[in-house]
């Protein structure tokens, strides 16, 4: 079995030969200014490489502050880091997609980004308002737009050497397919909710045929309690390994080949997430068998009046 500290370090190669993404990553959506700059700090001094932000978050300043805290303080590199942003659904008109990621670029003070990612496959009225929506309360889309039409621009990104990858948020097969079939770059990692509860085995499958990193956010089920971190396998498999529940969900997520987001806002938490270990076979076995099924992220079916939480 692997070493835990190499487990810990896991990369998994980029499809486009650019390089590889750290398996355990750092998760920015943080609603706290100043718990962004202390918790984006506590991770990468704790470990963690991989750091995922958003325009949408409104918070890459302060992931920027906490990153410059982190590197003083683990004597590294911007080298030595993974750092991705996402285009909000506002900016999917190609003239908007580069002057949203240079934005994003000079808000997280960077040179350049590994990835940069659509946020969601849905085009919102293009404006600088996040949340458009009529007067009834519902979300203005943008029906004038595809999403082959963003990754086009997005690509362009790649071609002038802004940003390394690209990839795909909150997506399902069937918006995934036929942007991989079309595109010229194609996706190097794709984003989407994944844990016990909902493994989306057949995405994974097909990511693993094309070369496609998943990479999974909430894996803990995103702490929702009754959850995964409280289902009887994963407490079993806890007490029996000597880890805790977030800690065995965790290392079955990288042992099932995926990358992972998780966001601790503490210093405890942080080194708590990134002390993970490799779980027995017959333990990984047990969590695979899991047979309850549930998503907490709606997003991918987006609903009426719309996904997003008012009020950010």
């Amino acid at each position: 079995m692997m070493e835990a500290a190499d487990f810990r370090s896991t990369k998994i190669p980029l499809n486009n030969g650019v390089g590889h993404i750290p398996a355990l990553g750092f998760g920015t959506l943080v609603p706290d200014p100043a718990t962004t700059i202390t918790a984006t700090r506590d991770a990468l001094v704790a470990g963690f490489r991989q750091f995922d932000c958003a325009e949408r978050y409104r918070n890459e300043p302060e992931v920027a502050q906490g990153l410059q805290a982190g590197l003083g303080i683990a004597g590294i590199a911007r080298k030595d880091i993974f750092l991705a942003t996402k285009l909000w659904n506002t900016n999917h008109r190609p003239e908007r997609v580069e002057p949203a990621f240079e934005a994003s670029r000079k808000r997280l003070q960077v040179d350049h980004l590994d990835l940069y990612l659509s946020h969601t496959p849905f085009a919102f009225q293009p404006g600088e308002e996040q949340d458009p929506r009529d007067h009834d309360g519902n979300v203005i889309y943008d029906t004038g737009i595809t999403l082959l039409d963003t990754w086009r621009a997005m690509e362009s990104l790649v071609d002038q050497g802004k940003c390394r990858a690209i990839g795909l948020g909150d997506v399902g097969l069937e918006d995934l397919e036929p942007i991989y079939d079309a595109a010229r770059i194609k996706p190097a990692v794709i984003q989407v909710e994944s844990h016990p509860y909902l493994p989306e085995t057949e995405l994974l499958e097909f990511c693993r045929k094309k070369g496609i990193v998943l990479l999974a956010f909430a894996p803990l089920g995103h702490g929702i309690r009754p959850g995964p971190l409280e289902d009887p396998v994963v407490l079993a498999v806890s007490k029996r390994v000597g880890k805790t529940p977030a800690q065995v969900l965790l290392a079955w997520a990288i042992q099932r080949g995926t990358a992972l987001l998780t966001t601790p806002k503490t210093q405890a938490h942080a080194q708590e997430n990134f002390d993970i270990a490799p779980l027995p076979q017959d333990a990984f076995d047990e969590i695979n068998g899991i047979q309850t099924r549930e998503r907490y992220n709606t997003v991918v079916k987006t609903g009426r009046p719309g996904f997003i939480p008012r009020g950010r």
